[in-house]
């Protein structure tokens, strides 16, 4: 008998227990529960069971009230239901295979019939199972490979733009608090959480085409020429070029995603940005969001080309539209997070 293949019986009546349990105890662990309530604290607290054999008419909580739990903790993905009647109630049992169950066992039980079916079962869930585990870490050593070549990438422009360093790494804390906020209060906007972790990952390499950017110009202590500036202006697209050259190696949406935002960040609602000139939400509201970050950081950083201007300034500045035109509902959201920001912005600069 393996000890870690723990199959659950749950039925009020002791009698079905007891066949079931002579059906299966020479291969399975059994575990007993006579009514919904006793079988939900045992699959919370069990995390060996194989499969739950479930009656469905039981007094406190049905079996109903048992699959909704599992769907509610997740455990109905990784563990076979069988549901158990001698009722012909077509609707129950469509509810029943609705919220997941995976066969019907009737009353009464064939032996051999039974046991080769919850066998089969429990055998594909258990590949299943592996697969997904498997699938789960590659994923895992993926993310770990697009975190450590962003941050490569990032370190890369900190060796020629002396403020990128530590501007990246802000950049990153403050794109989770806005793009958070965003999600959060415009359904439209919504994302879920997956999505912006791989956001603010993108957002690290916003500047990365500033590393084809003549020195002179970089880190130029006053102004920039028209001509200067034009040159700047190529930062946003020589990022993209870049990118180009690495696709195979990051994960499509982080690299989908970092792409987006090195070409638009510096877009602005009304149309004055560039490169392309996008106005409204032709811009992604990831650029969006990363773009706001990025024009809060730089007014509170002191440059090569300037000193810092305090929060309260920066924001002002950014409400007026002195930095361009953001859209509202970005701003709305930005007000919003102030108390985080402030909170980040200390963190950061160990205030």
């Amino acid at each position: 008998m393996n000890e870690d293949k723990t199959i659950l019986i749950v039925d009020d009546v002791e009698i079905n227990r007891m066949i079931l349990t002579e059906i299966f105890k020479n291969d399975y662990q059994i575990t007993e529960a006579e009514n919904g309530a006793q079988a939900i604290e045992i699959i919370n607290n069990n995390h060996q069971i194989v499969a739950v054999l479930l009656d469905l008419l039981m007094p406190e909580v049905n079996g109903m009230g048992v699959l909704k739990e599992m769907n509610k903790n997740g455990r109905i993905k990784s563990t076979p239901v069988f549901l158990i009647t001698a009722a012909d109630n077509k609707d129950m049992l469509l509810e029943g295979y609705n919220l997941g169950a995976i066969d019907v066992i009737t009353k009464p039980f064939m032996a051999n019939f039974l046991k080769c079916r919850v066998d089969n079962v429990i055998e594909l869930y258990r590949h299943r199972n592996h697969l997904e585990q498997i699938v789960e870490e590659q994923v895992e050593r993926l993310n770990q490979l697009n975190q450590s070549m962003v941050e490569t990438l990032a370190a890369v422009i900190e060796f020629r733009d002396s403020e990128s360093g530590e501007h990246v790494k802000r950049i990153c804390s403050l794109t989770r608090i806005l793009m958070t906020e965003v999600s959060g209060m415009y359904p439209e906007y919504y994302l879920p959480k997956e999505e912006i972790d791989k956001i603010v990952t993108s957002s690290v390499l916003h500047d990365v085409g500033k590393i084809s950017i003549p020195d002179g110009i970089l880190n130029k202590p006053g102004r920039l020429t028209k001509e200067e500036f034009e040159i700047m202006k190529q930062h946003t697209t020589k990022s993209c070029e870049i990118l180009q050259n690495i696709p195979n190696i990051m994960d499509e949406g982080v690299y989908n995603y970092s792409y987006d935002i090195c070409r638009h960040h510096r877009e602005r609602w009304d149309g004055r940005g560039y490169p392309d000139g996008l106005k409204g939400d032709e811009i992604t509201i990831w650029s969006q969001v990363v773009s706001v970050a990025d024009v809060y950081d730089a007014l509170t950083s002191e440059r090569v080309y300037k000193k810092a201007f305090s929060h309260e300034t920066a924001v002002e500045m950014i409400n007026n539209g002195d930095c361009g035109a953001f859209n509202p509902k970005v701003l709305e959201a930005f007000a919003h997070s102030m108390d985080k920001i402030i909170k980040s912005r200390k963190n950061m600069y160990h205030e």
